[in-house]
């Protein structure tokens, strides 16, 4: 199993490098960039959401860029679009403090190095470090993406485990109804259904609309801060469990399934076992690979672009809204640096997700197999 571990650590270093160089030339070649968007702040044409980022440098940028007469093109400012009539002196430092008066493979060549290093520079458009914007932002993706994939994980799977056992039955029709319904219901959609009916849109007023903690919250006994925290939570997790729960609800009674029509268990069944020792004893360990083959994914997803729509609804400022944000202002540090991040983590979860297998089923061998 050493062996495996280290050739799965190994193998993470080429995947990182490509999703990294993959997404470093798709934003070579995208239209606008930071540069773009200063000049559009100086023009007074940028109504996009850099326009909206508190500190963001049009202001400092504003008393340097000064206009030229008469209608002289300069071939530094023919660069950019909007940029003809500025000093073309402003506009090289503009890309020297940028970093695109390098040429691309030394840019790409030099993030890589800092990022192999844990290096994340700073924001373009906020004068704080990468890693701390992170770290302002983590706690409230970590309370969306924990508390819903295991709530998701709490229901689904004794839920999915009585469907398959119950296959056919009543109980069996008219949950597998709720959970299509749940399933076919956009998760954002949901969340503004909830707001309207509990959190003071037509109907009730009961719980908050916005942020993770009420204001005096530092103020209040430990046990009212922890029922604080969960009552701000209830909404935005239920609203992201929606969709995961149908999936893995319906993953888990098919699994169930599966297994329980197979020759194994008629075996065992024949012998004497009891139902619950047949269902536990034989059939679980071999039913629940599948659905903690799909624990990375639903994590990672839930933990970073899951959580989008619904941190912006309850305005939740997460990480996901952070990254979306990022992309739109093209703030290149914060966004390569979640993406670095995130496959990091992707890449580190689905190991320990292999490991889990053994835990669960020791028959399985990883190390007589390839990566």
């Amino acid at each position: 199993m050493t062996a495996y571990i280290v050739r799965r650590i190994l193998f993470m270093i080429p995947t990182l490098l490509g999703i990294m160089l993959v997404s470093f030339v798709v934003v070579q070649f995208a239209p606008g960039g930071p540069v773009e968007r200063v000049i559009a702040q100086l023009s007074g044409s940028d109504t996009g959401a850099t326009s909206r980022i508190s500190g963001s440098p049009g202001g400092d940028f504003g008393a340097r860029g000064q206009l030229q007469g008469g209608s002289q093109v300069d071939a530094v400012t023919s660069k950019y679009r909007g940029a003809q009539g500025l000093d073309p002196e402003f506009i090289k430092s503009l890309e020297k403090q940028f970093g695109f008066d390098r040429p691309a493979y030394e840019r790409f060549g030099l993030m890589l190095w800092n990022y192999a290093r844990f290096d994340f520079g700073k924001s373009y458009f906020r004068d704080v470090s990468v890693l701390q914007l992170v770290k302002e932002k983590l706690p409230v993706s970590m309370s969306l993406g924990i508390w819903m994939t295991l709530l998701t994980y709490l229901i689904s799977i004794p839920l999915g485990i009585r469907k398959a056992v119950h296959d056919g039955t009543r109980f069996d029709t008219w949950t597998s109804g709720i959970v299509i319904i749940g399933y076919a219901i956009p998760g954002f959609l949901f969340a503004i259904l909830l707001i309207i009916l509990f959190a003071g849109g037509s109907f009730f007023d009961f719980f908050p609309l916005r942020g993770l903690t009420s204001d005096n919250f530092a103020t209040l006994p430990w046990y009212r801060q922890i029922i604080d925290y969960f009552w701000h939570l209830a909404l935005p997790i239920v609203s992201m469990a929606l969709g995961a729960f149908a999936t893995m609800t319906l993953l888990t009674k098919n699994s169930f399934l599966d297994e329980i029509r197979k020759q194994y268990v008629l075996t065992a069944r024949a012998k004497g076992c009891a139902s619950n020792q047949v269902l536990y004893g034989h059939i679980f360990r071999n039913a629940m690979l599948i659905v903690i083959a799909g624990f990375p994914g639903a994590f990672v997803h839930a933990f970073f672009s899951g959580s989008l729509l619904i941190e912006t609804i309850f305005s939740l400022d997460g990480l996901g809204l952070l990254g979306f944000e990022s992309v739109l202002n093209r703030d290149y540090p914060v966004v390569f640096a979640t993406l670095y991040i995130f496959a990091l983590i992707g890449l580190v979860v689905n190991l320990i997700s292999d490991l889990t297998y053994t835990w669960i089923d020791p028959r399985i061998d990883f190390e007589t197999r390839e990566v």
